[in-house]
C-alpha cells in the first residue's frame, strides 16, 4: 500500500493547530483567572502600630464580572484579610458592548456591598466614570453603599494613638474648576502633621510630582497592565495606545516614594489581554 504524504498545506494545518491552541488556552486564562499578588513595602516613618497594614488595590473593573456577584473577586479580597479596601477608578464605562452602563452600576452596587462587610472601602474616580455621564449616580450608589468617595479629599486612619493620612485624587476628567493635585497635597502638609501619605490616583503617571511634594505610597491602576505582557518584560500597549509604556504594574519607586499599580479587573472597549491576568494586589506596610 502506498502511504499518503502530507502536503505543504497539510503542514501548515498541523502547525497552526498546535501553535494556536496553547495560544487560545492562555488568551482565556489571562482574560478570566483573577490572581492574587502581594506587595511588602518597608518605611523607616512608619508608625509602629501600622507594621503589617494591609491595603488591597483594584482598579479598572469596566463593568467585569468575576462570578456571580462577583464572588471570585469577593473571595480573593476576603482571603487577603485586608485593612483597608482601596479601588482607584474606572469601575465603570459608557463603551462596554452588552453592559450598558446601567447594568454596570448594578454590578459595581452588589461588589461594593460586600466589599464593605469586609473592611473601610475608599473609592477615587478614573477618566472613563467622567466619560460615563453617569458618574453623580455612581457617587450617590457608592455613598449609600458605606464606601468614603475622595474627592481630593483626605481622611485620618488611627490605630490607637497612631494615624496615617490616606488622600485621594480626583480624576483631571472631572470639572475644569477643581484643584490640582499639586495644591491638593500641599494643603494637606499645610493642615496637618503628615507622618506617612498614602495617596489613591487613578493615573499611572504621578510618580515623579507626587514624590517631590512628599508622598510615601501611590496607589494606582489606569494602565491595565499594558494589555499584553512577556516574561521578564513590562507592559506593551498603554491607556493612551503607546507602546512599551513604564509604570504599568508592581511597584516602582523614586526618592522615598513608592508606587503600586495594579493591572486592574476588566478590559476597556476593544482591548483583550494576553499574559497578564486581572489582578488583586495587595500592599502590605511594614516598619523598617
Amino acid at each position: 500500500m502506498r502511504r499518503r504524504r502530507i502536503g505543504c498545506f497539510g503542514i501548515f494545518l498541523i502547525i497552526l493547530l498546535i501553535t494556536a491552541v496553547p495560544g487560545i488556552i492562555i488568551w482565556v486564562d489571562s482574560n478570566t483567572r483573577l490572581v492574587t499578588n502581594e506587595f511588602k513595602l518597608s518605611y523607616t516613618n512608619l508608625p509602629d502600630a501600622f507594621d503589617g497594614y494591609r491595603i488591597v488595590l483594584l482598579a479598572d473593573m469596566h463593568g467585569a464580572e468575576h462570578g456571580d456577584n462577583n464572588e471570585r473577586l469577593v473571595e480573593a479580597v476576603r482571603n487577603a484579610e485586608p485593612d483597608i479596601i482601596t479601588f482607584a477608578g474606572d469601575m465603570i464605562d459608557r463603551f462596554q458592548p452588552g453592559k450598558p452602563v446601567e447594568r454596570q452600576l448594578e454590578i459595581a452596587r452588589i461588589l461594593v456591598e460586600q466589599l464593605v462587610q469586609i473592611a473601610p472601602v475608599y473609592y477615587v474616580t478614573g477618566n472613563h466614570e467622567w466619560d460615563s455621564g453617569e458618574v453623580r449616580t455612581l457617587f450617590a450608589m457608592l455613598e449609600d453603599a458605606g464606601v468614603t468617595v475622595l474627592r481630593n479629599q483626605y481622611r485620618r486612619i488611627s490605630i490607637g494613638e497612631d494615624s496615617i493620612i490616606l488622600a485621594g485624587i480626583d480624576d483631571p476628567g472631572g470639572p475644569a474648576d477643581m484643584i490640582t493635585p499639586e495644591d491638593f497635597i500641599q494643603n494637606i502638609f499645610d493642615r496637618e502633621d503628615v507622618n506617612f501619605l498614602a495617596v489613591i490616583n487613578h493615573r499611572n503617571y504621578s510618580l515623579s510630582g507626587l514624590s517631590r511634594l512628599g508622598a510615601d505610597l501611590i496607589l494606582s491602576g489606569h494602565a491595565h497592565g499594558g494589555m499584553v505582557r512577556f516574561l521578564f518584560a513590562d507592559g506593551l500597549i498603554g491607556p493612551s495606545y503607546e507602546l512599551f509604556p513604564t509604570y504599568t504594574s508592581g511597584v516602582y519607586t523614586e526618592g522615598g516614594t513608592n508606587m503600586v499599580v495594579t493591572r486592574g479587573l476588566g478590559n476597556h472597549f476593544g482591548w483583550t489581554r494576553f499574559l497578564n491576568n486581572p489582578q488583586v494586589a495587595v500592599v502590605v506596610l511594614n516598619v523598617k
